[in-house]
């Protein structure tokens, strides 16, 4: 009974792993991912809505509406995120607002450039030594998933959107949003071009994503480590706030 328990409970930590990667993500798209039958997999999913870990969305219809039910995107809550590493936020939170009132906004602000410039310094060969934007952002988006970002790419237009589907300071974002104000800026530098941030997690969206253009380049050298000085300037839409 232990030993089916513990394998129950591994099954149920990938499918929330699976939402947390490729989400909002439909139960059959689980299934197959998984190599597991779709009923399994709603079972799976009930569990993690009754701990309150999980949620859906309707997907969109396409093409004429037909009868019945929208079928339905599977995604984690912030309490589905946690299990996949939130701590010591409560004392990073505690630790940046001691910064924040004892020197002001400007340390915080140059708290999150050395963040961002040791983030990049450790990457900075895979994505500078690609030539095109795109295989650059691809390089980021494996830099990000080994620093703990789920993160992956996707075309959409003439751009490449860079999606984090983790954010292990998102709950610390929410209220320093230089944290990501910063990030933003150093993806532009690294990439050599100027980013659009879209959407956030630390401000209620199920993923982070980034706009790269693909229009053109310019080089991504020393100044990436120091993105809010030089380098291209990292620009925001309207429709988010830089996580």
């Amino acid at each position: 009974m232990k030993n089916e328990q513990q394998a129950e409970g591994r099954t149920r930590h990938g499918v929330a792993r699976l939402l947390l990667e490729q989400g909002p993500i439909a139960t059959t798209a689980v299934a197959e991912t998984l190599g597991l039958s779709p009923a399994a997999v709603r079972r799976h999913l009930d569990v993690l809505v009754a701990n309150g870990e999980a949620e859906f969305r309707d997907a969109p219809r396409r093409g004429q509406r037909g009868r019945g039910r929208p079928a339905k995107l599977w995604l984690l809550t912030e309490t589905g995120r946690a299990r996949f590493g939130h701590a010591y936020d409560d004392l990073a939170i505690e630790a940046i607002r001691f910064v924040a009132e004892a020197a002001g906004d400007d340390a915080v602000r140059a708290f999150a450039e050395r963040r961002a410039a040791t983030l990049v310094d450790r990457h900075r060969t895979a994505v500078t030594g690609e030539e095109e934007v795109v295989d650059r952002a691809k390089a980021l988006a494996a830099a990000l998933t080994r620093e703990g970002y789920a993160a992956s790419t996707r075309r959409v237009g003439t751009g490449e959107q860079l999606c984090q589907h983790h954010c292990p300071v998102a709950h610390v974002a929410a209220e320093f949003p230089q944290l990501c104000e910063v990030e933003t800026a150093a993806f532009a530098a690294l990439l050599g071009t100027h980013v659009q941030r879209l959407a956030t997690i630390a401000r209620g969206d199920a993923v982070c994503t980034t706009h790269v253009p693909l229009g053109g380049t310019e080089p991504a050298g020393p100044s990436a480590t120091e993105p809010t000085m030089s380098g291209p300037r990292a620009t925001t839409t309207t429709e988010g706030t830089p996580s």
